[in-house]
């Protein structure tokens, strides 16, 4: 199976980006038109975020979109630069969250190009330490892993080893990077709002700013129209994490990174994946 996929990730990896944008619009909306389930998901969740469909429409083709460029992300040769196709804004922000001296923490929704954005990130500050969760077919978590390593990024599965890691990441002023709005495992999370309703939020990010002292900041990596590339942004750092009497609150940091993936989302509704869970209960996995 793996040397399969392997072959057809390779063919499409030679389509120009237009070409594939082209493709991945026509599968968004195919899969929009098979799936009732996934269109009432969808809806539901730009309703409780209080935009009108009109607004959140466009995400059905980008959704389709995001799949079909992960050929061209996933198997670009390590010595082919990202950044000729990305424009960059908001650097000033590193410069100021690197001169704190302990470390940064980028983090992100699943919105636009999620893929590329630790790619770049890492290019431009590297090096980068990515955390995620594997795939749960073990021949599509490998070809992940070896997709997703980079020479100064580094994805490791969500582990105790790789938390210790991101720790000392942190400690030598450099980067981690993650995804904060995907619905962690019972018990490593907490129900903070999210666009007015509790949604079950991870804590990582918020416990590691809070022991460390690295600076937060949030990342979008938008995709422009008709394959001209995207604009990876980086967010203002975000501020009061201390609750308001001075102390460690977790659940006060969780709310603010939730509030800072509101506005990301909020700038750009169309390219959210509105049909994610993200008000499912959470799984249970063994210790």
């Amino acid at each position: 199976m793996l040397w399969l996929f392997r072959l057809l990730f390779r063919v499409f990896a030679l389509l120009p980006l237009a070409v594939l944008h082209w493709l991945g619009g026509a599968l968004g909306w195919l899969v929009w038109a098979l799936s009732p389930r996934y269109r009432a998901q969808f809806r539901a969740n730009v309703a409780q975020a209080g935009l009108p469909f009109e607004v959140a429409r466009p995400a059905i083709a980008e959704a389709g979109r995001f799949v079909a460029e992960l050929p061209k992300l996933w198997l670009r040769p390590a010595s082919h630069s990202c950044l000729a196709d990305v424009r960059v804004e908001g650097e000033s922000h590193v410069v100021e969250a690197f001169a704190r001296g302990h470390g940064v923490i980028f983090f992100g929704p699943h919105c636009g190009s999620f893929e590329l954005g630790p790619q770049a990130l890492a290019e431009l500050y590297g090096p980068v330490i990515a955390i995620y969760r594997p795939a749960r077919k073990p021949w599509l978590a490998q070809f992940e892993r070896m997709a997703r390593d980079r020479p100064k990024l580094t994805v490791l599965p969500a582990s105790l080893s790789g938390i210790r890691l991101m720790h000392k990441t942190l400690k030598a002023n450099q980067a981690v990077a993650m995804l904060t709005d995907q619905v962690p495992p019972q018990g490593l999370g907490l129900w903070a709002p999210f666009f007015g309703r509790p949604a079950y939020t991870m804590t990582l990010a918020a416990r590691l700013a809070l022991q460390s002292g690295a600076a937060l900041l949030p990342v979008s990596c938008e995709r422009l129209p008709r394959g001209r590339g995207y604009v990876l942004k980086i967010w203002p750092a975000v501020a009061g994490l201390q609750a308001p009497r001075g102390k460690p609150d977790l659940l006060h940091a969780v709310t603010l990174i939730n509030r800072a993936i509101e506005a990301i989302v909020l700038s750009q509704p169309g390219q959210y994946l509105w049909a994610y869970a993200r008000y499912k209960t959470p799984r249970k996995e063994a210790a």
